[in-house]
């Protein structure tokens, strides 16, 4: 008879219907792990519905808040997960600043201590986090940030990102190891995809009015495929553990750092009768002005990009060319819009 297979490794991921979460469940299932997600649901859950028939699959409709949230999916089960991916949060700034201080600091602090004592408690390994370069605000020489830059958060969404950092820091010599990534600016096709992204939405705004209207013209940011950042989860849940532990990533390629003028040539490329104006407009929230270095993530985890910036503009673009999305404009493709209790 032939050897019996192990079970997969057992990995839950919190906001897995989310824009990184759906993509990233379909990719660790591919891998053969088990995957629980959990998820309240503000944007709906069409985005797990393909995975509903895998024997590798489970969903939890719960709130990552609640004191009891993991305890109660796992309780009495012997499924506890090896590891476990937090994606849930109030994610980006606008969002954060729609709903105030008081429930972002609930989501994305509160939440995060809460989720990893319970990981504790169940036993889990690993505790991969996903922060943001935003947390870097500006960069004061002009020269690219890396992990070793102080921070200079310039919105209330980064204070949420690097008070839940520190805390998880606090705790890297716990039996759960901490890993946090610090994302650049995501772009590209998921199952839930978003349009408040800034490559998302220039070529939704240039396909649907024919126009654009461009602030902070010569502001450089950090941008970043979302399938790659699925890459580099899966690299932090595969990679030694005394290699993780404790360890933060800047999570991009340089490839990807770019002006945001820069990034309407892209459009243009493949849109060129749209009508283009800048307004040198600054306004409260993220006033992020940087260029981001990723070497430590190459060089200790072998991370490479496989997309481009181009590569998203065209596959954007072709989803509503095509029709593959119903309605983009609708607010279920776009954070800020969802209050949250």
């Amino acid at each position: 008879m032939p050897a019996k297979q192990a079970a997969p490794q057992h990995v839950l991921v919190t906001g897995g219907a989310g824009y990184i979460g759906s993509l990233l469940t379909g990719e660790l299932l591919r891998r053969g792990y088990q995957v629980t997600v959990m998820d309240k649901l503000l944007f709906g859950g069409d985005s797990l519905l393909s995975y509903l028939a895998h024997p590798n699959f489970y969903f939890a409709n719960v709130d990552v808040w609640e004191p009891r949230a993991l305890r109660e999916v796992f309780k009495g089960s012997g499924q506890a997960p090896d590891a476990l991916v937090h994606l849930a949060a109030i994610v980006g700034f606008p969002a954060c600043q729609a709903v105030g201080k008081q429930v972002a600091w609930r989501y994305n602090v509160e939440a995060t201590q809460r989720v990893f004592e319970q990981a504790q408690e169940l036993g889990v390994k690993r505790f991969v986090f996903a922060s943001t370069y935003s947390n870097y605000g500006l960069s004061e020489d002009g020269q690219p940030v890396d992990e070793e830059t102080p921070l200079n958060p310039q919105s209330l969404y980064a204070e949420t990102k690097i008070a839940a950092e520190n805390y998880l820091l606090e705790q890297k010599d716990s039996p759960c190891a901490p890993l946090i990534f610090r994302l650049a600016t995501l772009y590209g096709i998921s199952p839930r995809t978003r349009f408040d992204l800034i490559i998302n939405q220039f070529v939704l705004d240039a396909y649907t009015k024919r126009e654009l209207l461009i602030y902070q013209r010569g502001y450089s940011r950090s941008f970043v495929h979302v399938r790659d950042v699925v890459t580099g989860l899966a690299l932090g849940l595969e990679a030694p553990e005394k290699k993780i532990r404790g360890q933060v990533y800047n999570l991009g390629t340089e490839s990807g750092n770019y002006r945001k003028d820069e990034i309407v040539d892209f459009v243009i490329k493949r849109l060129p009768e749209i009508n283009v104006s800048y307004k040198d407009l600054t306004f409260g929230g993220d006033m992020r002005d940087i260029r981001v270095s990723f070497e430590k993530i190459r060089r200790e985890l072998g991370f490479e990009t496989q997309l481009t910036v181009d590569d998203g503009v065209r596959e954007v673009l072709h989803a509503l060319q095509h029709g593959l999305i119903k309605n983009p404009l609708d607010e279920r493709f776009r954070n800020a819009q969802f209050i949250v209790d």
